[in-house]
C-alpha cells in the first residue's frame, strides 16, 4: 500500500493550496472552482511534489463549517485533526520564509529544535531540522 495524498479541510482551499505551494515550492496540480450556487471561496485544489520527487499530494477541500483548530489543544475547543511535519536545513531561515509566505509562529513552542507554525487557516505545521 502507498499513501498517495493527504486531504486538508479549509475555509478557502484554493487560497490554502497557494500558500503551501509557495511555502514548499510545489506546483499547483489541479484546481476546481466553486460549483454553481456555492460560495466563491468553495472549491478544491491539489499541490504535488515537483517532477522527479516522491511523496503524497496535498489536497485542500472546502468545509463550509470549518473551525480553526486551537494550538495547543484545550478541552471544549476545536481539536487539531492533523498537522504536517516539514524537514528543513536551516530552522531560522525556514521560519522566516514561512512567515513571509503567510504563516504565523505559534506562541507556544514545546521543543527547542522544532518550530510550530500556523498556516493562514490556523492548521499547525512543524518545521524541524
Amino acid at each position: 500500500m502507498d499513501v498517495t495524498s493527504v486531504t486538508i479541510s479549509a475555509p478557502n482551499p484554493r487560497e490554502l493550496a497557494a500558500f503551501y505551494a509557495r511555502l514548499l515550492g510545489w506546483p499547483v496540480a489541479d484546481v476546481e472552482e466553486p460549483e454553481p450556487g456555492e460560495p466563491p471561496e468553495s472549491g478544491w485544489a491539489k499541490i504535488r511534489p515537483p517532477a522527479g520527487e516522491r511523496g503524497p499530494t496535498l489536497n485542500f477541500e472546502y468545509d463550509a463549517d470549518y473551525a480553526r483548530p486551537t494550538w495547543p489543544t484545550a478541552p471544549g475547543r476545536q481539536q487539531i485533526m492533523e498537522h504536517l511535519d516539514i524537514a528543513v536545513e536551516d530552522l531560522d531561515a525556514a521560519v522566516a520564509w514561512a512567515v513571509e509566505s503567510g504563516a504565523v509562529l505559534a506562541d507556544y513552542q514545546p521543543q527547542p529544535d522544532v518550530r510550530v507554525m500556523l498556516d493562514p487557516a490556523g492548521h499547525p505545521f512543524c518545521l524541524f531540522l
